[in-house]
């Protein structure tokens, strides 16, 4: 490669990873909109390539509806469902799975051009290549979330939909990582990969765990139990947490005791988050600090509004959306404080 490529290269591999990027976080809010509208289930089969046309007459809608009237959440909760209320959840749940599709060719076919033209510089075709199999396997893991709602459930397990969106977030996260690593490579072609901190590691981790009771919290409407704040329904503590199973199905189970640590562990998780954004202050990224901080503020503020309107859609869908912002944020300050040492 010339100097010119060595520096171009680079450069437009990180321009077209953020782009990818930036559909993830289309798609994890379109899947907020599917939670938050009961469509995760409307749509009872896994048709990787045909299922990207949805039905288009009127028989096949009937089909289409035939097979949801089969499942329990029909059956036990929307029996009596037109057809149009059904074309209303069937159309959120078919755009997050175009989403995903649309995501993988995205990513696929400028990957296979790239790798043609030789333009990967060395030591990143493996992450590239990793990042591709963990899209591949979000598709195989919605599948096996909403398999888990198709037969017994009416609604699907909250530990799977948790596992759906952390790996979402991860993906995205790795995704603005190596678009970092390679917009330093493109300016300094001696530049090596930014390394993630003990310190960044765990405030990452924190935030992980505030993410994973976000998404209990959803898959179980424990954000209905209370509707006040800060107290829950006029206690720190809320009653009505239900004890008598084991330690760990308590945490993560009972709707007033997930509530309870998701609106609290989120203080915990700003502090953190807050010292991150200093940490990559002081390594001269300013956008990075300022990025953070305004999202966990952000973030805060409409998690309490959500709480105090009921679960309001348009605020609950708005804290989704930040919820992967602060992620993206804190991706970016990471890898900051991490390049400032590398």
């Amino acid at each position: 490669m010339t100097i010119m490529d060595h520096r171009s290269a680079p450069r437009a591999i990180a321009r077209w990873l953020l782009m990818v990027a930036a559909l993830v976080f289309c798609m994890v809010v379109v899947g907020g909109i599917t939670r938050l509208t009961e469509s995760g289930l409307s749509i009872t089969q896994w048709k990787p390539i045909t299922g990207a046309i949805p039905p288009l007459t009127h028989n096949q809608w009937m089909e289409a509806f035939r097979l949801y009237q089969q499942i329990p959440e029909y059956q036990e909760i929307n029996r009596g469902m037109t057809l149009s209320q059904f074309q209303f959840i069937f159309f959120w749940e078919w755009v997050h799975r175009l989403l995903g599709r649309l995501i993988g060719i995205a990513f696929a076919l400028p990957l296979l051009w790239f790798a043609w033209k030789r333009m990967i510089p060395t030591g990143y075709g493996w992450r590239l290549v990793a990042l591709l199999a963990l899209g591949g396997l979000q598709g195989a893991i919605g599948w096996w979330m909403v398999k888990s709602g198709l037969s017994v459930r009416t609604d699907v397990s909250h530990y799977r939909l948790a596992v759906h969106l952390l790996t979402a977030l991860f993906i995205m996260g790795g995704l603005i990582w190596t678009a970092l690593d390679l917009r330093v490579l493109a300016r300094r072609p001696a530049a090596r990969p930014a390394r993630l901190r003990p310190f960044a590691l765990a405030v990452l981790v924190t935030l992980g765990v505030q993410l994973m009771f976000g998404a209990f919290t959803a898959g179980l409407d424990a954000g209905y139990v209370s509707s006040t704040w800060p107290l829950m329904n006029d206690h720190l503590v809320p009653q009505g947490i239900n004890w008598s199973g084991s330690l760990w199905a308590t945490l993560s189970s009972d709707p007033y005791l997930v509530h309870f640590i998701h609106r609290w562990w989120a203080w915990i998780a700003a502090a953190m988050l807050m010292l991150l954004a200093r940490r990559a202050k002081l390594a001269r990224q300013r956008g990075a600090s300022m990025a953070l901080n305004a999202a966990v503020g952000t973030q805060i503020l409409l998690g309490i509004a959500t709480v105090m309107t009921g679960i309001a859609l348009p605020l609950a869908v708005l804290h989704q959306a930040v919820g992967a912002l602060v992620v993206a944020a804190a991706a970016w300050a990471a890898h900051a404080s991490g390049q400032a040492r590398a």
